[in-house]
């Protein structure tokens, strides 16, 4: 009797076992997840949901939206990346505050954080498995992020699908705008100062496949400052000696109107004259994209990029 009880036993828990995975997150912690996933939340909407979605899964929890799925921020990255017409997550708070309860309302079987949620474990963990995926520029490049997450959720072919399609993309602005040798850019981002774009979204690595090369700057240490997820603030003085092959320009994705129009307005305001003293400017070797459509860690948005390349080509 005891050896059927301990074979059954055995039989189920292998029945569990099955029916999971074993994974080391960023964080180097263990993680055993479902494997099958079908509540996912994350804990960062427009650097963990966006690829996810880009993958053609969809979160049913963020954080930033309320209970119908309505962004609470100025732009709803889901739109303004992937199009209209997809589900919209479940929100789990303001961002940064926590609603424990509508959290757990969902019964997630995943709960997918940043390196900046390690210290809301203990809150998270007693809910779902919690995997952590690092996003910040420094320790993320271009859509890494993407690539990684398609591990974590098993859609490898959803992500060799949604490659193709951005190489087919990417050789095509190829052709109509060959790369110089040795051609730099800086990418921009003006906020209520000015700042200088990481290594980590889908602009960044549309760029550079396009053979464009950061151009280096001292002084700035990748992943410092409370923008370091996306963004490092240059000083005014800095700003007036860039003098990349290609200068790309875009406005804070906290307002609502990223049109280059929008962009030199604020400029204005920030450093009057700007476009008389900065020689890429001047001399037409500008891009400016909406960071709306481009700074999510994404294909989508690297994609968005190819198409503002293409369209300052075709003029």
């Amino acid at each position: 009797m005891r050896l059927t009880i301990l074979l059954a036993t055995l039989m189920l828990a292998g029945t569990s076992l099955a029916g999971e995975r074993a994974l080391t997150d960023d964080g180097g912690r263990k993680v055993t997840i479902p494997e099958k996933l079908e509540r996912i939340v994350v804990m960062h909407e427009a650097l963990l949901g966006l690829p996810l979605m880009d993958l053609g899964i969809s979160p049913v929890g963020s954080y930033g939206r309320g209970d119908d799925g309505r962004s609470l921020t100025a732009v709803d990255f889901i739109d303004t990346v992937l199009g209209q017409g997809h589900d919209k997550p479940k929100g789990i708070g303001a961002v940064g505050q926590i609603d424990l309860e509508k959290l757990c309302a969902l019964n997630p079987d995943l709960i997918i954080g940043t390196e900046r949620d390690l210290d809301k474990l203990a809150q998270l963990e007693p809910l779902a498995p919690v995997y952590i995926q690092n996003v910040s520029t420094g320790k993320a490049r271009g859509f890494s992020v993407e690539a990684e997450l398609a591990d974590v959720v098993d859609a490898q072919d959803a992500l060799a699908t949604r490659r193709q399609t951005y190489l087919d993309h990417l050789e095509k602005v190829r052709q109509k705008m060959p790369p110089k040798q040795g051609a730099t850019y800086l990418a921009l981002i003006v906020h209520d100062q000015i700042n200088l774009v990481g290594d980590m979204s889908g602009a960044v690595q549309a760029i550079e496949d396009l053979g464009f090369a950061r151009l280096p700057m001292e002084g700035l240490v990748p992943g410092a400052g409370m923008g370091s997820t996306f963004s490092l603030p240059i000083n005014a003085e800095s700003f007036g000696r860039l003098d990349p092959d290609l200068l790309v320009i875009m406005n804070s994705y906290a307002g609502k109107d990223r049109s280059e129009a929008a962009i030199r307005a604020r400029l204005d305001k920030l450093l009057p004259g700007w476009d008389r003293f900065l020689k890429p400017v001047r001399e037409g070797r500008v891009l400016f994209l909406d960071s709306g459509e481009v700074a999510t860690p994404t294909i989508a948005s690297a994609e968005h990029t190819l198409d503002a390349f293409e369209a300052l080509a075709d003029r």
